[in-house]
Order: C-alpha cells, then sequence, then structure tokens
C-alpha cells in the first residue's frame, strides 16, 4: 500500500467510527444479502460480532504502516478463520460487502481513491488471512517439529 492510500483508509475510517455499530449492521445485511449460506458461520449476537468485526478493522488501519506488526496478526487471524468453516470464496464476498457497506456509509466521501485504497487495503488482509489458513498455527508446527 502507498502513503496515500494509508492516509485515505485513515481518514476516510475516523468518519466511520462514529457509526460503527450501523456500520457494522450495514455490512452484516450486505455479506448476507450477498450471500446467505455464509450467516450459519456467525454464531452469537451480531453485535458482538459487529465489534469484533471494527475493533479488527481499527487494528489493522493502525498499523498498515508497520507491516511487521500487521501481517503475522493477520495470518493468524486467518488460521484461525479456517476452524470457523471460512473458505477462499468467502474473501471476495466479504470484500465486495465491505466497500458497499464504505461506498453507503460514507457517501460522497468513497471517492474512487478511497475505494481504490480500501480495496489496496482488503487485498492485503485477504491474501494474508489466506495465507495464514494454509500454514498450521504455530503451537501445531512445534508439536510435529518435537
Amino acid at each position: 500500500m502507498t502513503p496515500e492510500h494509508i492516509s485515505l483508509v485513515r481518514s476516510s475510517f475516523a468518519l466511520v467510527q462514529p457509526i460503527a455499530p450501523q456500520a457494522a449492521a450495514l455490512f452484516y445485511d450486505n455479506l448476507f444479502a450477498a450471500d446467505p449460506q455464509l450467516r450459519p458461520l456467525f454464531h452469537g449476537s451480531l453485535e458482538h460480532q459487529g465489534e469484533r468485526l471494527m475493533k479488527m478493522i481499527s487494528g489493522a488501519v493502525g498499523l498498515l504502516d508497520r507491516p511487521d506488526a500487521l501481517l503475522p496478526v493477520l495470518r493468524n487471524l486467518g488460521a484461525r478463520h479456517v476452524g470457523y468453516g471460512v473458505q477462499d470464496r468467502h474473501y471476495d464476498t466479504v470484500g465486495a460487502a465491505l466497500l458497499k457497506t464504505l461506498g453507503q456509509g460514507l457517501g460522497e466521501a468513497f471517492t474512487a481513491q478511497t475505494r481504490d485504497a480500501w480495496a489496496a487495503m482488503y487485498g492485503v488482509v485477504s491474501r494474508t488471512m489466506q495465507e495464514g489458513a494454509q500454514t498450521p498455527p504455530v503451537l501445531e508446527r512445534l508439536a510435529v517439529v518435537a
């Protein structure tokens, strides 16, 4: 990601944070409208899931200029998501729902450049999580070595 991408993602996410619960609810509406078969992967309250989602996005946005800190977290997240039933094909649906939600929530502030920046960010997130999904968690690798 370029410094401009990082700046655009951060400034636009600052506009989303005050409406985080509504944005998360809209995201899940968009996600399940795009693929209703994803709904069973989410257990418990969607409100709670939304809080976790926004916290994860906030953390990723904060670390965009520190890939050495961000990428290992994303790999671990991807490895955990395998256990939730997430498959590679789901990442495209999630990305499309995210961009749609940002467009709805930000309105005119979601310029073409801002959309491109978020697409670049999500590309890093999804690729890295999928890499993590292909790699056994560290503890499992250590057990194999021992």
